[in-house]
C-alpha cells in the first residue's frame, strides 16, 4: 500500500508546522500551523491550502501554539468537517487561544484596512475571524496520554508527553500494511528542555520506521542550568534593568511562558534577591491562560509555585485597552509583560514603540526568535525599526535570556532520537533553520545512523514511505515559495532597509543643495539612468544593520 508524507510546513524553518500522511484509504494531517517571519512566509497564511480540506479524514494536534494549530478555523472554514485530536489540556488551551488569533486578524486588518483606504487600494480580508475560530472549536476531540484510538480507517495513533508546554505531545502513528507489520512513524512535535519549570521530561517509545524529529535548537549547547541558577541569571538581569530606573520589557509567550517567569519573578522578589516592582502582565490571554494551568496544577511540576505567585501583590493584570495605555504614564522601575513572544502581533509592538527609543529601557528577550520578525531584528541589533508604520530609533538595551526556552537544545535532541532507536529507515528533521539543521544532521552520525538516512526536507516536498527506502517524489514537489526564502529576510525586509538608510543619509546632508544631490541620484537610478552627479558611490551606512519590520505597511 502506497504511503506518502508531505511536508507543508516547519521545513527548513520553526513556523507553520503542517505534515499531511496519505494512503489509499485516508489523508491525515499532523498540526495545522500558522507561518510567522518574513512577508514573503507570512503570505503563505493567505493562500489556499496545498490540499483540498474537505478532503481530509482527520487532524491530529502535537499542542496548542499558534505555530502549530493556528490555521485549523481556516480549514474549518473552508470545509474540513472532521475531528481535531489531541490532548484534553491541549483542548482547553485551543478554547482561548484560537480565538484571541480571530481577534488579532480582524483587529490587525482592520488597522490595515485604514492604510490601504487612504492610499485608494483595496481592503482585505483576515485569515479568518473570532466566529470562524469558535465554530472550529467544536470539531475538537480530546484525549489522555498513551491512549491508543483510531483517527482514520487504517490508522491508529496515541499521544506521550513532550514537556514542551501544558498539553504538548509526540504523536505515535502505525499505518497498516498488506501481509506485515505496520509502518510506524513518530511525530516528536516540539520537544522540552531538561529542568523544565512546569514539566515532566519527554518520553516515548522506540522501534519506528521514520521519525520526524524537531530541530530548533540543532548544533546549540545551552549548557541547561539547575533552577536555581536560571533563577540567579534572571536576577541578574531584573537588577540590571532595575538601575536604569525604567522598564524591563519582556515580550512573552501568553502560555506558559508568562506563567514561568512571573513565578520566578514573584519568588525573587520574596526571598529579597531582586527589588520589588509591579509586574505588569498585559495580555488578557494570558489571564485566561494562568487560569486553565491553575485548573491543571496537579499535572504540573511546581504547580503550587505558579498558583502562589499569580495571588501575589507584586502582580497585577491589565484587561481592557485602555489599562494597557495607561502603563506608558508609569514612570520609574517596573516590569511589563506581554505577547507576543517574537514581537510579531499583540501589546508587546505598542510598549516597544513607546519605550524602545528610551535609554532606560531594557528589553528583555526570553525565547527563540525566527528570522525575519521583529524580535530576530532587535537581537540582531538594529538600531532602527519600523512599527506599525512608524520609525523608531533603538536606544534600549537589548537583552537575551535561553533558560526559559521550551525547547530541547542540540545534546538534549541527540539525546532524545537516542532513545527512540532502532529507527530502520529515515529520521527527517523539521521545525528549524537550516544551519542548525544540518549540525544536527552531523552530531546524529554518532549514534551511528547513516548518514542518507537523515533528511531535511523542503517546503511542501513529497516522499513516498511505503518502499524499501524513502523516496523523494520530485515530480509531485510543488513548493508554493522558493525554498531558498524559509527562513530567510526577503525584499520587503531589505526595503525597509533602504528606506531608513535614505532617510538617514538625507538627515545627515550638510543642507539642501546636498539633500538634492542624493534624491537625484536615486531618481536616476530608478529610471534606469546611469549618470549622475559624479561616479563616486556614498560609503555604506557604518554599525548595525538597520533591519526593521520590512512587512509593515
Amino acid at each position: 500500500m502506497a504511503v506518502r508524507l508531505k511536508f507543508h510546513g516547519a521545513a527548513r524553518t520553526v513556523t507553520g508546522s503542517c505534515y499531511l500522511i496519505e494512503t489509499e484509504q485516508a489523508r491525515l494531517l499532523v498540526d495545522c500551523g500558522m507561518f510567522q517571519g518574513s512577508k514573503t512566509e507570512r503570505e503563505l497564511n493567505y493562500r489556499p491550502f496545498p490540499f483540498e480540506p474537505s478532503s481530509l479524514t482527520a487532524v491530529l494536534l502535537t499542542h496548542a501554539h499558534i505555530d502549530h494549530a493556528g490555521l485549523l478555523p481556516k480549514l474549518v472554514k473552508h470545509g474540513y468537517g472532521g475531528s481535531i485530536h489531541a490532548i484534553e489540556a491541549t483542548v482547553d488551551l485551543c478554547g482561548i487561544m484560537l480565538p484571541d488569533s480571530g481577534s488579532i486578524q480582524e483587529m490587525e486588518v482592520r488597522q490595515l484596512n485604514q492604510r490601504r483606504v487612504k492610499r485608494g487600494e483595496e481592503e482585505v480580508e483576515p485569515i479568518y475571524t473570532l466566529e470562524d475560530a469558535i465554530a472550529a472549536l467544536e470539531n475538537f476531540t480530546g484525549h489522555r496520554y498513551q491512549n491508543w484510538f483510531t483517527p482514520a480507517p487504517g490508522i491508529r495513533a496515541r499521544f506521550w508527553n513532550a514537556g514542551h508546554l501544558l498539553g504538548s505531545a509526540s504523536i505515535e502513528v502505525e499505518i497498516e500494511e498488506q501481509g506485515g507489520k505496520p509502518l510506524r512513524l513518530l511525530f516528536s512535535g516540539d520537544i522540552g528542555p531538561d529542568n523544565k519549570m512546569l514539566h515532566h521530561d519527554p518520553e516515548a517509545p522506540a522501534d519506528f520506521d521514520f521519525v520526524l524529529c524537531e530541530s530548533t535548537y540543532g548544533g546549540r549547547d545551552r549548557f541547561e542550568r539547575s533552577e536555581e541558577g536560571r533563577r540567579q541569571i534572571l536576577a541578574g538581569e531584573v537588577n540590571a534593568a532595575a538601575r536604569k530606573k525604567g522598564a524591563l520589557l519582556i515580550p512573552s509567550f501568553a502560555v506558559e511562558r508568562t506563567q514561568e517567569l512571573v513565578t520566578d519573578l514573584v519568588k525573587l522578589m520574596d526571598e529579597g534577591k531582586v527589588p520589588k516592582a509591579n509586574i505588569f502582565i498585559d495580555s488578557p490571554l494570558a489571564s485566561k491562560a494562568t487560569a486553565i494551568f491553575t485548573r491543571h496544577a496537579r499535572e504540573l511540576q511546581h504547580g503550587g509555585d505558579l498558583t502562589r505567585a499569580f495571588t501575589s501583590p507584586y502582580v497585577r493584570s491589565t484587561e481592557s485597552v485602555e489599562d494597557s495605555k495607561a502603563l506608558a504614564r508609569f514612570t520609574g522601575f517596573r516590569i511589563i509583560v506581554a505577547a507576543s513572544g517574537m514581537c510579531e502581533a499583540g501589546r508587546i509592538r505598542h510598549h516597544l514603540k513607546n519605550h524602545l527609543w528610551q535609554p532606560s529601557t531594557t528589553v528583555l528577550l526570553a525565547g527563540f526568535q525566527a528570522e525575519g520578525s521583529l524580535g530576530r531584528i532587535l537581537q540582531d541589533g538594529a538600531k532602527t525599526v519600523t512599527i506599525m508604520g512608524e520609525t523608531i530609533s533603538v536606544k534600549a538595551e537589548i537583552r537575551q535570556m535561553e533558560d526559559y526556552s521550551g525547547h530541547a537544545d542540540g545534546p538534549e535532541l541527540v539525546q532524545w532520537v537516542k532513545e527512540r532507536l532502532p529507527i530502520g529507515r529515515t529520521v527527517f528533521l523539521t521545525h528549524g533553520e537550516e544551519e542548525g539543521q544540518r549540525a544536527l544532521a552531523e552530531d546524529l552520525k554518532a549514534l551511528g545512523l547513516p548518514h542518507d538516512c537523515v533528511l531535511i526536507p523542503s517546503l511542501d516536498s513529497v516522499y513516498e514511505l511505503s518502499g524499501i527506502s524513502c523516496a523523494f517524489l520530485a515530480e509531485e514537489t510543488r513548493p508554493r515559495i522558493d525554498p531558498a526564502m524559509t527562513a530567510r529576510l526577503d525584499s520587503h525586509n531589505d526595503l525597509a532597509d533602504l528606506i531608513l538608510d535614505i532617510r538617514d543619509a538625507v538627515d545627515r546632508a550638510a543642507d539642501e543643495k546636498s539633500k538634492g544631490v542624493i534624491l537625484r541620484r536615486l531618481r536616476r537610478a530608478l529610471s534606469g539612468d546611469g549618470g549622475g552627479d559624479s561616479g563616486r558611490r556614498r560609503p555604506p551606512v557604518s554599525g548595525p544593520s538597520r533591519r526593521s519590520r520590512g512587512w509593515e505597511e
